[in-house]
């Protein structure tokens, strides 16, 4: 078995492969890439059991054939040639030989079949959107998915597809956003959970793509796929929370702030409060929002006032400093507004503008309890 491939066109598509790859693999197989040469294309491989990424390149070859080939090893050799074409040719003593223009590596092989299968997902429904768009659902969401292992289907983002629209949620219990496109639609009602690890890939991968990703869902599992990649994992099981509940409807009290000049005095005040609660205490009067914080064991305090509009009651309400900034940091547009019922109800954070036509995002923050 022998192909010829380009140094920096492998090393880039094994970068992307090599996310998959887990530091604590409890088979010692996936810490290797598969390679499965047929002719002259050549599929590479990665898998952790609960995601397999495959993609396709093109080599110059006449040969067949499959090995399994040390990830860690081949990158970080690869990460070393300037572009040049590669030689990989399979020994017969369960080495795999490159040469460059400047020498020969060998590196031991295993078995291509102890290698796990990808699943084949069966009688799946599909949904296909731009790579752009998905990775943008993603990133305006995956960061309020919670960490909590006790209550798994919070640790990953809810995909829900009907042919109205496409909606993207995630949660912690203290922060939610609701991520929603009405210009993508699915052609039936669906939804799962997704695990972070594969979308954190998918994020990464298609920001800014003007590929077109089909995505294959099935109750167990669901597939990406797009250029020639594929990405199969295994679904979070069980029922998402109903978000909606949660969502306050009636918020008669609403401010609107330019959004760079709140996250930054937000930053600055929070550095004050204190560090267990980070509570930060917003009053709002007429056109003018006091953001305060106060760290009493250590006699630190901070008091910010802005200038806002604000339509409503005057009202004092208390936030954990963190969710605001992560929040506030995670929009692009220029204003943001705050709409707001009652001090111990969640407040609503929404872009003012900068959206694009049918995308809609909604972010809610429990608010804290202020010790007056």
């Amino acid at each position: 078995m022998k192909f010829i491939v380009s140094s920096n066109y492998l090393l880039k598509q094994l970068q992307v492969l090599g996310g998959v790859i887990s530091n604590s693999n409890t088979l010692p197989i996936l810490d290797n890439f598969l390679f499965n040469l047929n002719k002259n294309q050549l599929s590479v491989s990665a898998s952790d059991l609960e995601s397999t990424m495959s993609t396709v390149l093109e080599v110059d070859s006449e040969d067949q054939g499959v090995i399994a080939v040390p990830a860690r090893l081949l990158l970080d050799t690869l990460k070393t040639f300037p572009e040049q074409p590669l030689t990989f040719v399979v020994a017969d003593n369960n080495t795999v030989e490159i040469s460059s223009s400047h020498g020969k590596y060998a590196l031991a092989y295993a078995d291509g079949a102890e290698f796990p299968k990808a699943v084949e997902l069966a009688d799946p429904s599909t949904t296909k959107l731009m790579g752009d768009i998905l990775s943008t659902a993603i990133d305006k969401t995956l960061f309020a998915a919670g960490n909590d292992d006790l209550r798994p289907v919070m640790s990953g983002v809810f995909f829900q597809f009907s042919p109205e629209h496409l909606t993207f949620v995630a949660t912690d219990a203290h922060k939610l956003v609701k991520y929603q496109r009405s210009d993508v639609k699915a052609p039936q009602v669906a939804e799962f959970i997704m695990p972070k690890k594969p979308l954190n890939l998918l994020k990464g991968i298609l920001a800014g793509s003007e590929e077109e990703v089909t995505i294959s869902y099935n109750d167990s599992n669901a597939k990406f796929s797009f250029d020639n990649t594929e990405l199969v994992c295994r679904l979070i099981d069980g029922k998402y929370p109903n978000y909606e509940a949660v969502i306050p409807r009636e918020n008669p009290n609403k401010l609107v702030i330019q959004r760079g000049q709140f996250l930054s005095s937000v930053r600055r005040v929070s550095i004050f409060s204190n560090k267990t609660t980070h509570q930060i205490r917003l009053r709002i009067a007429g056109a003018e929002l006091n953001i305060s914080a106060e760290d009493v064991d250590y006699s630190n305090k901070a008091e910010e006032r802005l200038t806002c509009s604000y339509q409503g009651d005057d009202m004092q309400i208390g936030f954990n400093s963190r969710f605001l900034v992560e929040m506030l940091g995670n929009l692009d547009s220029d204003e943001v507004s705050l709409e707001m019922s009652l001090p111990n109800r969640a407040g609503i954070l929404t872009p003012a503008d900068g959206l694009d036509e049918g995308e809609q995002v909604t972010m809610l923050v429990m608010p804290v309890m202020l010790n007056d």
